[in-house]
């Protein structure tokens, strides 16, 4: 059978910006071999999967070699293609997922994500980190995710992992993905920057990682002390969320934009 697909930049005021998700629209689901297949061929970080369910939608995300639990930018392209392409007038809509239902409204031009928050606690400095990114942090805590927390966003964008070994050292942390972050420069109306890198996922380096802000946003909300932060994610493409932290909750906001609308065989 076919089906439609998008593709969609999510966090992006352009084309060629922030992070490309492949959206597909179902109204039966296949095999999950025929929905991996999908995404492996797809080779972009995620595919979101989609269905209408119960007044709302199920929602599933796939990298080219696992389903994941939690996606931010492959939610936020859903979403767009939903209210844009499929006549959605309603204000707000909901997905339910592997993490629970996720509520997604409209806020003007821009999309807000309601997500689960994932406090950090403090851990030491895993085995042979270092070496894989080339930098020391200065502080490490973890989540699913570790983030690592280094002195200034030049820092950060001058890591040039191995990503062999990052992949490794990972894997030997429960399949983590790694968030480097570091407060942003002064004038640059950014609160804080990040990169993120998930080779124990396929993903060496993501572009824009919506669900990597569940655990860096409550992390600087409480180090700068204000819940209404705006972050910077300085991957080669760069995409902004505006972030809200919400206690037992994280709104994470950004924009998107249309790159193609396709037909693929099922």
């Amino acid at each position: 059978m076919k089906a439609q697909l998008f593709q969609v930049d999510a966090f992006a005021d352009k084309p060629f910006e922030g992070n490309p998700a492949a959206v597909v629209p179902l109204d039966a689901w296949p095999e999950d071999a025929t929905l991996q297949a999908i995404a492996v061929e797809n080779n972009l970080a995620e595919t979101a999967f989609f269905s209408p369910e119960n007044g709302g939608f199920r929602l599933r995300w796939f990298t080219p070699t696992v389903e994941v639990d939690l996606c931010g930018h492959a939610t936020l392209a859903t979403a767009h293609v939903i209210f844009t392409r499929f006549g959605c007038a309603a204000p707000s809509i909901y997905f339910e997922t592997r993490s629970g239902r996720l509520t997604v409204k409209r806020e003007g031009n821009i999309l807000a994500m309601d997500f689960p928050a994932a406090a950090a606690k403090p851990m030491p400095e895993p085995e042979g980190l270092a070496r894989a990114l080339g930098a020391k942090a200065i502080v490490y805590a973890k989540t699913s995710h570790i983030l690592a927390l280094f002195g200034s966003a030049a820092e950060v964008a001058a890591l040039a992992p191995d990503f062999s070994a990052l992949k490794q050292v990972l894997i030997a942390q429960g399949n983590a993905g790694l968030i480097c972050t570091a407060p942003a420069d002064q004038g640059s109306g950014y609160d804080f920057v990040s990169r993120f890198f998930a080779p124990a996922h396929g993903i060496d380096e993501d572009p824009v990682t919506g669900s990597a802000h569940c655990t860096s946003v409550p992390y600087w909300a409480k180090k700068l002390g204000r819940s209404d932060l705006t972050a910077r994610q300085i991957s080669k493409r760069g995409g902004t969320l505006w972030c809200t932290d919400a206690g037992e909750r994280v709104i994470i906001r950004g924009r998107c934009v249309d790159y193609l609308n396709g037909e693929i065989e099922i």
